[in-house]
C-alpha cells in the first residue's frame, strides 16, 4: 500500500482558489506600497543564524528552523526580513539616495506553536523607511497601513490604530524611580498587560518598584501625549491627511521587542476580538548594531495569514476579494463543436490569446454541454463556438446566454467588443 503524506504541522497548500486569494493580498500590498513610492527588494530565504541572534538575542533559536548546512555553517530559514534589510542597507548604503523606501513581500519560517492567525509558514508584506529621523517618517507608514487596510475593502467600523511611543515610559520610569537600567524588562511586562492576569502583572510590577494601579493612572492620564513631541507630530500629519480618527493614543502598545526606540503602532480590528492585525514602530540601532552604519528606521509588517482570516470574517472585505477573484477568471472558452474544425479552433484560440485574452479550450473531443459545463466551472465570460457551418462563428455572452454570429475573419473584433461591453 503506498504511503499517504500530508502537509507538515503548520504549513500550507495552496489549491487554486488560496492561490487566487494570496496574490489578491500580493496585489494589494504591492499596488498601495507602490502608490506611496516604496520600490521593491527582497533577501535570502536562509541567512547565518548568528544574524538573527544579533538583534534578538540567544533565545531566537527556539523559534528557528535552523540547521548546520554541507559547509558547516549554522544557517536558519528566515523568521523576519528586518535584520537581512539592515545588513543590505548599511553594506551599500552610500548607493542609494535617503531615505530608503522599500517594500518586501516574501515567505518566513518560525518554529513555533500554530494557531488561529498564526501558522510556521507565512507570507509577510514588510514596508520599511531607513534613513530618516523625523516623526513624518513614522506619520507615512501609518498612513500607507491605513490606506492598506481601506484597500482591503475594511471601514472605519472594523479597525483601528493603536499609537504609543516607547520613550513615553521613561516619564513614568523616573517618576516611579524605577532602575533605569531594568527598562526593556519593565516594557515586556506593559506589552503583556492585556494578556496576562492581574495577579501575575502586580507580582512583575512590585519587583520593580511599581504597582499595577501606578501603570493604570499613567496610561489614563494622558500626560504622554501631552509631553511626547514625535506623537503630536504624527497626530497632526495624519490629522492632515484627514485620517485622525482611525488612530487611538494607547500607551499599552510598546511591541515588546527591545530594538524598538520610538513611536509603535498596530493595527487592530474591532469587534472580532481586538486582535493586532499588523504592526511596527522606529528601530533606530538596528541597522548600527547589525551593519556597523548609523542609520535611523523605522517599519511595519503584515502576515497574510491573520489578515486573510480578517478578511474572510468581514462582509465587505470579503464580498470585495470574491469579485476581484472572479473578475481574474477565464475570459473566453473556445468550444470545438465540430472535431472536424479543431485545426480551425486552434488557430482561433492562439489569436484571441496573442491580443491578450485569457482562453481555455478541450485539449480532447468532447460533447458539447460537457464543454459548455466546463466554460461556465472556469467563470468564462463568453463562449466561442465553431462548428459544422465554419467559417461562421457563434459568439455567447454566458451570463444573458445572448448569442451572436460572425466571420472567422472577424472574430477578434467581435469577442472584444462583447468582452468591453
Amino acid at each position: 500500500m503506498a504511503q499517504k503524506f500530508q502537509t507538515l504541522p503548520g504549513f500550507r497548500d495552496f489549491y487554486p482558489a488560496d492561490c487566487a486569494a494570496r496574490n489578491y493580498l500580493f496585489g494589494k500590498w504591492r499596488a498601495v506600497a507602490k502608490s506611496y513610492g516604496f520600490v521593491e527588494y527582497d533577501g535570502p530565504i536562509l541567512e547565518p543564524t548568528d544574524l538573527y541572534k544579533r538583534k534578538s538575542g540567544e533565545e531566537i533559536a527556539n523559534q528557528l528552523f535552523c540547521f548546520t548546512d554541507k559547509g558547516e555553517r549554522a544557517v536558519s530559514m528566515r523568521p523576519e526580513l528586518t535584520p537581512s534589510l539592515a545588513r543590505m542597507a548599511a553594506a551599500r548604503q552610500r548607493d542609494f539616495r535617503k531615505p530608503l523606501k522599500w517594500f518586501s513581500i516574501g515567505q518566513f519560517f518560525r518554529y513555533e506553536k500554530q494557531q488561529k492567525g498564526r501558522l510556521r509558514e507565512f507570507y509577510q508584506f514588510n514596508c520599511d523607511i531607513l534613513g530618516e529621523s523625523s516623526p513624518a517618517a513614522d506619520a507615512e507608514l501609518i498612513a500607507l497601513s491605513i490606506d492598506l487596510m481601506r484597500d482591503l475593502g475594511f471601514g472605519a467600523e472594523d479597525f483601528a490604530i493603536k499609537l504609543s511611543d516607547r520613550s513615553a515610559w521613561s516619564l513614568f520610569v523616573e517618576q516611579e524611580g524605577i532602575d533605569v537600567e531594568k527598562t526593556d524588562i519593565f516594557l515586556q511586562v506593559i506589552d503583556k498587560l492585556e494578556r496576562d492576569k492581574a495577579d501575575k502583572l502586580e507580582a512583575k510590577l512590585a519587583e520593580l518598584g511599581t504597582s499595577l494601579a501606578a501603570v493604570r493612572k499613567f496610561i489614563d492620564s494622558g500626560i504622554a501625549e501631552e509631553k511626547c513631541e514625535s506623537l503630536q507630530q504624527i497626530l497632526r500629519d495624519l490629522g492632515a491627511r484627514g485620517m485622525r480618527d482611525f488612530v487611538r493614543i494607547d500607551l499599552s502598545i510598546v511591541r515588546g521587542l527591545a530594538y524598538y526606540s520610538g513611536p509603535v503602532f498596530e493595527i487592530f480590528d474591532i469587534g472580532k476580538g481586538m486582535r493586532a492585525i499588523a504592526g511596527g514602530g522606529r528601530y533606530d540601532q538596528l541597522v548600527q548594531l547589525i551593519g556597523g552604519v548609523d542609520m535611523p528606521a523605522a517599519g511595519f509588517a503584515m502576515g497574510d495569514v491573520v489578515v486573510t482570516d480578517f478578511i474572510r470574517e468581514t462582509e465587505a472585505a470579503n464580498k470585495q476579494l470574491e469579485e476581484e477573484v472572479a473578475e481574474d477568471s477565464l475570459d473566453v472558452f473556445v468550444v470545438i463543436a465540430d472535431e472536424g474544425q479543431r485545426t480551425a479552433g486552434l488557430q482561433i484560440v492562439q489569436r484571441l490569446r496573442e491580443d491578450g485574452l485569457r482562453v481555455n479550450f478541450p485539449l480532447t473531443a468532447m460533447k458539447v454541454n460537457k464543454q459548455y459545463q466546463s466554460a461556465e466551472q472556469q467563470n468564462a465570460d463568453l463562449a466561442v463556438v465553431i462548428g459544422g457551418d465554419y467559417p461562421q462563428i457563434t459568439i455567447k455572452t454566458l451570463a444573458t446566454r445572448e448569442e451572436t454570429t460572425c466571420d472567422e475573419s472577424e472574430i477578434e473584433t467581435a469577442v472584444v467588443d462583447l468582452y468591453i461591453v
